[in-house]
Parts: structure tokens; sequence; C-alpha cells
């Protein structure tokens, strides 16, 4: 008989004291949080780009990519000769820290052409557009008064010009102000993309900058159903080879892309070539966000808090995350803020008219790719989800918009986490385990 000396039996009354496991997961500007009996814990994913150190600060890190580029001429040296330059930015919903990245950018181009006429073009894809009092959270308030600024609209067509044929076969419609600049470049981040494989680099051009003829194209239900359009991958990405065509024929002739740890902050910084600067940042990326999925009939996700979890639409990207590691027929739990409501009015509408999720999708899987309608990629993407899973939210989005998604509704994460079990056990699962991924838009599940 083994008899527990002082140290043994300590440890077993501290795993006694602790069988609830704590949680705090991100809500837009705040935290929610809450426990979990341990034995119903399946696991939790997390990138590993959260407890990563940089070795630098920063601005330190973005300097000594500016002054390393990779398979390019300084930023200086190209700046030489050339009357005008376009800087391409990512748009609000987007935690590109510009505050860090722009005002080295813009130093380093007037060091090497003082002179140089410099324009501002605000990506926005199919979004909204950026607010004054956006661009100064954004850039700061010297920036965003005295730099010049252009936000781009997919919908003015007199803004595009075209400069060839996507190999979707889309027509290649770009904004004119990129297309016309002497020197084109662009600053972004790097992270897991739900269809497109991996953000930054290339999708500045497609779809920050592009036409809605030729977003719509790009984003058509045949490529979103293509297998190789998930997160983390390229190799065969259709969407992704047609935004490498869309760089190119802007002739997008430098990048500055970061990697960003669960607090925004700079833990890796990536300049020069287009590609091979963005690949760097990949490979750098998805060593550090790819998890194994670890199987739950319960998952708890997020977008990351603000500025990703503004509305609906964007919250799509963190369910994915769910979608790689929930069981089938399980529940999925979307922790997003959404203050913005449902993000698209087309999303919205297209959720609300359909009186079956099944028939819905069978719609848009009928689309030729010279069909696409506004938004349809991400009524596709939850259409996907929502005939495999429950999702319940919990958001500030109005219930009644929630519910008219056919999404479920809960006011809190207690509601919705009670809710869930309850489903799972009408289901016959007595004792559902949950896992919980608290930042669903920065970890790679496969």
């Amino acid at each position: 008989m083994h008899i527990m000396n002082v140290d043994e039996n300590e440890k077993v009354m501290r795993k006694v004291v602790n069988s609830m496991q704590k949680f705090s997961v991100p809500f837009g500007k705040e935290q929610v949080t809450f426990e979990l009996p341990e034995n119903q814990v399946a696991g939790v994913l997390v990138s590993h780009a959260h407890e990563y150190k940089a070795p630098k600060s920063e601005t330190e890190l973005v300097a000594d990519a500016l002054a390393n580029p990779i398979d390019s001429p300084k930023l200086s040296e190209l700046a030489k000769g050339k009357k005008t330059c376009t800087i391409i930015s990512s748009d609000h919903t987007r935690p590109v820290p510009s505050h860090i990245i722009m005002p080295q950018l813009l130093a380093e181009l007037r060091k090497g052409n003082p002179d140089i006429d410099i324009t501002i073009l605000i990506a926005t894809g199919m979004h909204r557009h950026t607010t004054h009092d956006e661009l100064v959270a954004k850039y700061g308030k010297e920036i965003a008064e005295h730099e010049k600024f252009v936000i781009h609209d997919s919908r003015k067509d007199e803004d595009m010009i075209s400069v060839g044929t996507l190999p979707s076969g889309g027509d290649c419609r770009l904004n004119k102000v990129a297309v016309n600049t002497d020197l084109l470049i662009s600053e972004g981040f790097i992270e897991p993309h739900f269809f497109a494989g991996m953000s930054g680099g290339r999708k500045s051009i497609l779809p920050g900058i592009a036409s809605k003829v030729t977003i719509l194209a790009n984003h058509c239900a045949e490529f979103i159903n293509s297998p190789n359009a998930r997160t983390g991958i390229l190799k065969g990405n259709p969407i992704h080879e047609d935004m490498l065509y869309a760089a190119k024929a802007a002739k997008l002739a430098f990048i500055c892309n970061v990697v960003i740890d669960a607090d925004k902050k700079v833990i890796a910084a990536f300049a020069g070539d287009r590609e091979k600067a963005h690949y760097a940042g990949v490979d750098f990326e998805l060593k550090l966000a790819g998890v194994k999925p670890i199987p739950a009939d319960i998952v708890v996700t997020t977008n990351g808090g603000y500025p990703l979890d503004q509305n609906i639409y964007q919250s799509v990207k963190g369910m994915t995350a769910a979608e790689a590691t929930c069981k089938d027929g399980g529940g999925i739990i979307d922790v997003s803020a959404c203050s913005d409501g449902h993000g698209g009015d087309a999303f919205y509408n297209t959720l609300k008219a359909a009186t079956d999720v099944q028939k819905a999708m069978d719609e848009i899987l009928a689309r030729k790719r010279d069909e696409t309608i506004f938004d349809q990629w991400e009524s596709q993407i939850l259409l996907r989800m929502l005939l495999k899973y429950t999702i319940i939210m919990v958001t500030k989005a109005p219930q009644q918009m929630v519910e008219d998604m056919h999404l479920k509704y809960a006011k809190d994460i207690h509601e919705a986490l009670a809710m869930a079990q309850d489903i799972m056990k009408a289901k016959g699962v007595a004792e559902p385990n949950v896992t919980v991924i608290p930042d669903g838009v920065s970890v790679i599940v496969k």
C-alpha cells in the first residue's frame, strides 16, 4: 500500500481545488471570461505567435526589414528618379500597425527622393469607406492630416483601369491611382486567411484596390468550393493564383509586411520583393500558427477582438477555425462583438432570404464564375458550416439580425455554453467536451 507524503497530498488537494479551468477571450476591445470543468476541456488551440518573444522593438523590426529587403533594392533606391509613388495601405478592418510602418516608409521614400509625390491608397476591397477618425487612430494625427489619402471604392467604375485577364477569366481592373503611379508599394500584415490561404503581399492588390468586377470573378463559387481554398494553403489555391496575377499586372514593386501577436504588436517584419518577401513572412507565420485539431462536440472561437470582430461578415473567419476541429453535428460558439452589425447587406439578405439552407447553398454552387453576386463567398462559407453545425453567437449585434441569418443568439458566454450543451445532449451526447480557440483568426488548424 502506498502512503502519500505531504507533497503528494498537496498536489491532490490542489487538483481538487483547481477542477475548473478559466478562460479569457477577446470581445471587441474587452475580454470575456468563463470557466469549464477540466474534465470537459478537450484542449486549447493557440498560435505560438502569442508566446513568441521578438528580439527587438516593433520599430526596430520594421527598420531592419527595410534596411535588408529580400531580393530587392532598398526603398530609397527605388524612389530615385520617380515623380510619384502610391502606398497601398490596409483599411480599418485590419489591425495593421500602420503607425509603426507608415512613418518609416515615408521617410525611406523621401530619403531617396525628397520631392517624390506620395499618395496613400486605402485598400478597402469591398468594405465600407474608412472614416477620418479611423485614419487618425490608424496612422496618428500627423500623417492623417498632412499626407495625401485616396480611399478606394470598388464600385466606382470610372476609377478603374483594365490591366489584363485573370486566370479565372475575369477582367483584372484596378484603381487608376495605383496603375498610373511611377512606384507602387504596399504595407500590410500576414495572418491565416480562410480562403486566400494567407493574407498579405498580393492581397493588397486583389481584393484591396480591385474593381468589384474583378473581386466577384476571383471570389466565385467554384474557387471558394476548392479544397485548396482553405486556411494556410497557397499551393494549388485558385484564389491565390488570381491574386498573384493581379499583383504582377499592377507592377507592385515593393512590400513591407509584418506578423503580429495577440496584442497586435509586431513580432517580425519582411520587406522587399512582392512574392519572395511575402513567402518569407508566410513561412514564419506557418511555423507559429499551425496547430493540430482537437476534435470536440463544442468549439468556442473568436475573431481576435477589435478590429476584426466588428461585424458578422468578418466573424465568419474565426468560425472556420472552429469548423476545422468541431465534430460533425457539433456546436460552434462564436464570441464576436459585431458592433457594426452584419457587415454586408447582400450577405445578410442572402441568409435572411434562405428558407432552406441546403437549397440556398445549391443555388450558389450553380452560379458560374461570371455570375457571382456581392458577398456570395461569405454566404457560401457560412452556409457550408450551417449545414454541419449549430452556430451560436455571443455578440452585440441585434438578436433578430443574428437569428435572421440562421444563427442562434446568446446574451453571454454562459448562456451560449448552456445552450450548446443542451443541444448536444438532445443529440445523445451526455457529456459534451469543449475545445477553446481564444483567437480563431490567428491559427491554422490542420
